[in-house]
């Protein structure tokens, strides 16, 4: 029978002798013309008991093993629903490009000072950033200045988290829950996402599923990994087409009774045993789904005596043929991913300008950043982005020129005192600050026209929005 089936396979395979199919139809197993050709069944779940298995064996491991966090707690015992969406809510937002250690205090913080929806949204807008009401400091500082700051608060709880954008978007779709929703939250991963800003195809299944028990998958980083091992998806992992079979795969198998406890489980294993590097195979309670785990164990298979196999050739979802399997690498030879673009190198003059306060004290002038791009609506020292190329002396007269438009009064380069250089690595950006020393005798009046700016000390720069960057540069 093998043989029958061995040379059936190498018949299929010939193109002579073989009739090409009628016009506008195509034969058994085949794409319609200008369709993407459907993945083999070795790279799906199609039975419906080892899905049943699958699923069963997880969520044991989960309620054994999982970790004890905060919004898992907040999302198991909250019977409110809009309070419990909003606890996951503002744990994915935080979680994403974030790991878990990490987030946890933020967390914590966040909600002890906004424990709903509303609390965040109708928090007062004016904050004195120092004795509101009380008289101008003599030497003319503006820390008593009156700001509208909701978002100040929030980029200051946000700060080295990164992505700041991303509290600035929780905070507006807070906003509109309240105002345009009447304070509920939607109650599907549909809805989650085409009513409020800043929620994603994932943040939406996440939040629908744990709070609302919609039977929804997810797909993040740590699912992407785990069904690419489970299923040999070797294509990758990053292109759009893959993904959306992966969101297939995971609506697919997601628990239809816990799908909130399914879906953490299923990221719970990618951070925890399905890691990217030595992952801990011996522990993984779904090993034996494990596509990639069999390869692992008795190599690559022989070329296949089935049709369907994806060895044949032509598969969407296998490695590429110059890539093939590395037997070194075991289940880590998924996923692939494109290669990864190099940060591009930027250079940026910065400059501190510091003066006496009326105690005595150094104050430093920071001025705040756009509200939308790199690091929105941070606080930083005037900086200045600088050319590729650009000599020492051209740097400072350009740095020069800019703080003149700030101050409103001439600077002189030669003033200007090189300090150093601070290197700051973004996701995307190999960052370098040319930094500069200015000081200053006098007052100095700033023009309200250009982008919000205060003085600070130093205990309220830290207490500031800034960024890692700028605390470095101080």
């Amino acid at each position: 029978m093998n043989q029958l089936r061995a040379a059936a396979a190498r018949g299929l395979r010939r193109s002579s002798g073989r009739a090409a199919p009628p016009a506008g139809r195509s034969r058994q197993g085949a794409s319609p013309r200008g369709a993407p050709a459907p993945p083999p069944a070795c790279h799906l779940f199609s039975d419906p008991a080892e899905i049943q298995a699958l699923r069963g064996n997880l969520l044991a491991w989960y309620d054994k093993c999982k970790r004890d966090l905060p919004w898992r707690t907040l999302a198991a015992t909250e019977p409110d629903a809009d309070r419990r969406a909003y606890a996951v809510w503002v744990s994915e937002i935080m979680l994403q490009q974030t790991q878990v250690a990490t987030v946890i205090d933020y967390y914590n913080r966040w909600m002890q000072k906004w424990p709903t929806l509303q609390a965040l949204a109708q928090a007062s807008l004016e904050v004195s950033v120092a004795g509101a009401g009380s008289s101008p400091c003599p030497c003319g500082s503006s820390s008593n200045t009156r700001l509208c700051l909701l978002e100040q608060e929030v980029n200051e709880l946000w700060a080295g988290l990164g992505y700041y954008s991303r509290g600035k978007r929780l905070q507006e779709a807070a906003r509109k829950v309240v105002s345009e929703l009447a304070g509920r939250m939607p109650r599907t991963a549909e809805d989650l996402q085409k009513l409020l800003p800043g929620v994603g195809r994932y943040t939406a299944g996440a939040i629908a599923s744990i709070s609302y028990g919609q039977a929804t998958g997810v797909v993040d980083g740590n699912v992407i990994r785990v069904l690419c091992r489970l299923r040999c998806i070797g294509a990758d992992s990053s292109s759009p087409a893959v993904i959306d079979r992966l969101w297939d795969m995971a609506n697919a198998l997601v628990d239809q009774s816990r799908p909130g406890d399914f879906n953490q489980a299923l990221m719970e294993l990618g951070a925890t045993v399905c890691v990217p590097k030595a992952p801990l195979c011996g522990e993984c309670p779904v090993k034996q789904h494990c596509q990639a785990q069999r390869r692992k164990l008795f190599g690559k298979p022989a070329p296949v005596p089935d049709v369907e196999d994806c060895d044949v050739g032509g598969c969407p979802l296998c490695p590429p043929a110059t890539e093939p399997w590395d037997s070194s690498l075991g289940v880590t030879n998924f996923p692939r991913k494109a290669a990864k673009k190099q940060p591009r190198a930027a250079r940026t003059a910065t400059c501190v300008l510091e003066r006496r306060g009326c105690h005595g004290a150094p104050e430093y002038l920071i001025v705040q950043r756009p509200s939308s791009g790199l690091l929105a609506g941070l606080w930083e020292f005037p900086s200045l982005p600088l050319a590729e190329g650009l000599q020492e002396e051209k740097q400072k007269e350009a740095l020069a020129d800019h703080l003149q438009a700030w101050t409103g009064w001439p600077v002189a380069a030669k003033g200007l005192q090189f300090i150093g250089e601070v290197i700051h690595i973004f996701s995307h950006i190999h960052q370098t600050y040319v930094v500069y020393s200015l000081p200053l005798d006098g007052d100095v009046t700033l023009d309200p026209a250009l982008s919000p700016s205060r003085w600070v000390t130093e205990e309220e720069f830290h207490a500031s929005a800034v960024s890692t960057a700028m605390k470095k540069v101080l």
